[in-house]
C-alpha cells in the first residue's frame, strides 16, 4: 500500500490526487476484484464519467459523493461500509437528524415498527403498523434508488436491511428538521398527508431516550433464543463463550463435552444471524467432531500474484480444514437446522457452506444472506480513506456461485408486515413445524 497521502478533511483534494484515487479504485476493480464480472454492465461506463467529473469537482463533499458512486459499483456488501469514513457523510446521506420511531423499509414504503418519542408521533397522527410512502414529496422507491447508486451491497435484500438500520440512519432524503410525509394508516386504504419533527442531536433528554430503546432492541436480540430442551441450539456470535473461561490444555476436552452433549439431541440448531466471535468452533471443533476426514465444502480461489488480475484455485487443505482431526468421527443422524439471515456475512457465509457440507441432512432456512464471502482486501487511498472489499473468490463444490446470491437456502422465509410488527422469529417457529411440534 502507499502512504494515504493525508489532506485537511473539508480541503479539496488537488486534481493529481483525486486523479491517483479514482485509478486506485479503478485499478481494484480491475485487477484485484475477483467478481468485477458480476457488476452491472454499464459500470465501466459509469466510472469513465465518474473521472470526467473528478477533473472539474471544486470542494470536497463533492468529490466524496464521487467516491461513494464509484464504490457502489462493486456491488459488494464487504464495501458497503465505506461510506462510514466519508467526512461529509452527515451532508451526503442526509443522516444528521434522528427518527422518533424506529422502522423497517420496504420495498416502497417504510413501516413504522416502534415508536421511540410518542409525544412527536402522535402529533404527525403517525402510530405503528402505519406505512410512510413518501418524504418531503419524494417517493420512498426513488431515495432506495438514490441510496443503492452510493452504497455498496451484494443484492437488493442486503441493502433495505442496512437501510433498515435505525443506527445507519441511511434511508433519509434531507436534513429538515421538519419533514412532510405520505402516511398510509395501519390496515386501511385511508392515505393522510402530515408533518413530522425529527431529534436534533442536540436535544439530549430524547436522545437518551433514542439510546435506551437501542439499548433494549440490542437486548432482547441477544436474548432471543431457541429453549427446547431436546435441541442443541448454537450461536454463530456467542460462541467463544464456551471456552473464554477455560485453561487453553482443557479446550478440547470441554468442547468434546459440549459437542457429545449436542449429539444426544432430538436436533442441532446452528444460528448464523450474525458474525463469528470464534472461528475455531465451526472450522476445528464442530468439523473435528462431526465429519469426515476431508471436508472440501467449498472452492476457494485467490490471486494468482504470476498474473496478476487472474484467480487461481487455493488446493492448501487447510483452508477449508485443520491438518490434524482431534475427534474420531461421530456422525449425527438427528436433525440439523442453519438459519441464515441479511447478517449472514463473510466468515458467516463460509461457515454456514462448512456445516452444509458437514451434515448432508442440514436444512437450511431463512432470507438471502450479504453475499460477500471471501476475504478481504484493504487498499489505502489518498485523503486517508480505505477501501475494502472481497478480494477472494469462493464457490460451491458445484461450482455454485455463492457472491451476490449467498448461501444456499432449502426453505427461504418471508415477512410479512405483521410478523415484522409482531417481532416473530419465524425460522424458530418453522424449526418447530419440521419437528412436528
Amino acid at each position: 500500500n502507499e502512504k494515504s497521502y493525508d489532506f485537511p478533511k473539508t480541503e479539496n483534494l488537488p486534481e493529481n490526487y483525486r486523479l491517483l484515487t479514482l485509478a486506485k479504485i479503478i485499478g481494484a476493480i480491475d485487477y484485484l476484484y475477483p467478481h468485477k464480472y458480476l457488476m452491472a454492465k454499464d459500470s465501466d461506463q459509469i466510472l469513465e464519467n465518474l473521472v470526467d467529473e473528478c477533473l472539474t469537482v471544486n470542494n470536497r463533499k463533492d468529490f466524496e459523493l464521487i467516491l461513494a458512486k464509484a464504490v457502489s459499483t462493486m456491488e459488494d456488501t464487504h464495501a458497503f461500509k465505506f461510506y462510514n469514513q466519508l467526512n461529509f457523510k452527515r451532508e451526503i446521506f442526509h443522516s444528521s437528524l434522528y427518527a422518533a420511531f424506529d422502522f423497517q423499509v420496504r420495498e416502497d414504503y417504510i413501516l413504522v415498527t416502534d415508536l421511540i418519542i410518542p409525544e412527536i408521533c402522535e402529533k404527525a397522527n403517525l402510530a405503528v403498523g402505519d406505512k410512510i410512502t413518501s418524504i418531503n414529496g419524494k417517493k420512498i422507491q426513488v431515495i432506495i434508488e438514490e441510496k443503492n447508486k452510493l452504497l455498496s451491497t451484494s443484492n437488493r435484500e442486503g441493502l433495505l436491511y442496512r437501510l433498515s438500520d435505525y443506527q445507519n440512519n441511511l434511508i433519509w432524503p434531507d436534513n429538515t428538521e421538519s419533514r412532510d410525509i405520505t402516511i398510509q394508516k395501519n390496515n386501511s386504504s385511508s392515505i393522510i398527508q402530515s408533518k413530522i419533527d425529527f431529534i436534533n442531536p442536540a436535544d439530549k433528554p430524547r436522545i437518551e431516550l433514542v439510546l435506551n430503546f437501542l439499548k433494549a432492541k440490542q437486548q432482547n436480540k441477544r436474548e432471543n433464543q431457541l429453549s427446547d430442551p431436546n435441541i442443541a441450539y448454537f450461536r454463530i456470535d456467542q460462541t467463544f463463550s464456551f471456552i473464554e473461561d477455560v485453561e487453553d490444555e482443557n479446550i478440547n476436552a470441554e468442547m468434546e463435552k459440549i459437542l457429545k452433549e449436542a449429539a444426544s439431541k432430538e436436533a442441532m440448531v446452528f444460528d448464523m444471524r450474525g458474525y463469528p466471535d470464534w472461528g475455531g468452533f465451526v472450522y476445528t471443533y464442530v468439523y473435528g467432531y462431526f465429519s469426515k476426514k476431508d471436508n472440501f465444502f467449498g472452492k476457494y480461489f485467490q490471486q494468482n500474484l504470476n498474473n496478476v488480475g487472474t484467480f487461481i484455485y487455493n488446493e492448501n487443505t487447510e483452508t477449508y480444514f485443520p491438518k490434524e482431526k482431534l475427534y474420531n468421527d461421530h456422525p449425527y443422524n438427528g436433525k440439523v437446522f442453519i438459519i441464515v439471515n441479511q447478517e449472514t456475512l463473510s466468515a458467516s457465509e463460509w461457515n454456514s457452506m462448512n456445516l452444509q457440507h458437514i451434515f448432508p441432512q442440514a436444512i437450511t432456512i431463512g432470507q438471502q444472506t450479504a453475499g460477500a464471502d471471501g476475504d478481504i482486501k484493504k487498499l489505502v487511498l489518498p485523503g486517508n480513506y480505505t477501501l475494502e472489499f472481497t478480494g477472494n473468490a469462493v464457490f460451491y463444490p458445484d461450482g455454485k456461485q455463492a457472491q451476490k446470491v449467498g448461501v444456499k437456502i432449502d426453505k427461504k422465509i418471508e415477512y410479512r408486515d405483521s410478523d415484522v410488527l409482531n417481532k416473530s422469529d419465524k425460522a424458530f417457529k418453522l424449526i418447530e413445524s419440521l419437528m412436528g411440534r
